[in-house]
């Protein structure tokens, strides 16, 4: 299989040990063992405490995947797979993809999103967000015109990463109901679910409206566990799960003893783990909110409506591959620019969720203090 390299996984790869300061991470602050154990009850402690480190079962520790069924309201232990986060985005395509099959992808997206298809030999139009009127928006009209006799899957990802938009519930149930009427497989990446901004915002799963959908989610985002690599998907189509998880053991098998035992105490406490993770992006949000004020002429977004990222522009008179070389260089601070999600519209990635975000902020608006005095291309 020839496939193009991770621009933005490679980006990270590049700088993400060894800078100072980090404008970009898309996770929430990640807790700490101790601190996760601490919230483990009777069970749980037994659990971890008489551990042994075999294979575990293909699907989920049965306990796991109760958990995980809870989060949805159609959903059973029997109709929810495991899998790291990336293994279960590639696993969907093997499953439901054949050369010349046809894809429509929300864009700019994670890579895996539009790569992997592209990869298995399908063919990927992208359904582009664009800002208008100072908000992100995308046009339903102009998605059904993208669809194909031979469009197989549509792929989804609200809360978005990288803007942070939302559709209205209404938009959103209009796509998934205009999907099934045409047999389209819906993929909908929710990893950032739990982070809205407001419980307006809040859209059913994907899986809980259609059975033929998957929603993929997990714990590397809203519950700031990213080193578990613990993700799932969610589904009614028991015939998708079963090919999913008979691929699967061509990848990992089974997923990780410790990381499934983890997993089920951070949802178990998921409201405590959600809280801060809500309040960290919260207070993050409001500083920027602030920082932008301060710089009309140079930075735009449209603020998020959810997630823990953002995707403001920056003014032409600063060019943002040329930005982002110079503050890594100059102030050990690393912003991830756009072309990174295949687009080269001068916007930046940013991500609310870290505690040593207002440090990194303030690096960033020095520098950009810097490059408006100054030519900065």
């Amino acid at each position: 299989m020839k496939i193009r390299e991770f621009e933005l996984e490679r980006y990270f790869a590049k700088y993400e040990f060894h800078v100072q300061y980090m404008l970009s991470p898309s996770d929430c602050e990640p807790l700490g063992l101790t601190e996760l154990l601490g919230m483990a009850d009777d069970e749980c402690r037994e659990l971890w405490s008489t551990l042994r480190l075999s294979y575990t079962e293909p699907y989920g520790c049965p306990a796991l995947l109760t958990e995980i069924a809870k989060r949805y309201r159609h959903a059973e232990e029997n109709g929810v797979v495991t899998a790291a986060p990336e293994e279960a985005i590639l696993l969907t395509f093997m499953a439901l993809l054949e050369p010349g099959d046809h894809v429509v992808a929300v864009s700019p997206a994670y890579q895996s999103l539009h790569e992997l298809p592209r990869a298995l030999g399908a063919e990927v139009t992208p359904w582009t967000l664009r800002l208008r009127d100072g908000r992100w928006t995308l046009d339903i009209e102009e998605l059904f015109r993208l669809f194909r006799p031979e469009t197989k899957i549509l792929v989804l990802n609200f809360p978005h990463n990288p803007t942070g938009f939302i559709p209205t519930e209404e938009e959103y149930l209009t796509v998934l109901d205009q999907a099934a009427k045409r047999g389209i497989f819906v993929l909908s990446d929710e990893m950032y679910r739990g982070l809205e901004h407001s419980a307006a915002n809040i859209l059913p799963a994907a899986c809980d409206f259609l059975p033929y959908a998957a929603s993929l989610s997990g714990l590397s985002k809203a519950f700031a566990l990213p080193g578990l690599r613990l993700g799932w998907l969610c589904s009614q189509d028991r015939a998708f799960l079963r090919r999913v998880a008979s691929l699967k053991d061509y990848t990992t098998i089974c997923m990780n003893a410790p990381g499934e035992i983890l997993g089920i105490v951070a949802l178990r406490n998921a409201d405590r783990i959600l809280d801060r993770s809500r309040r960290l992006v919260g207070g993050n949000l409001r500083l920027t909110e602030a920082v932008f004020a301060r710089h009309p002429e140079s930075l735009f977004w449209a603020p998020p409506l959810g997630g823990s990222t953002a995707f403001p522009k920056l003014s032409e008179t600063i060019p943002v591959a040329e930005f982002c070389r110079r503050v890594v260089e100059e102030r050990n601070l690393m912003v991830l620019p756009d072309t990174v999600f295949d687009v080269n519209w001068n916007h930046i990635r940013i991500g609310l969720g870290r505690r040593d975000y207002p440090a990194a902020i303030a690096v960033f608006e020095d520098f950009l203090g810097s490059c408006e005095s100054s030519a900065c291309g």
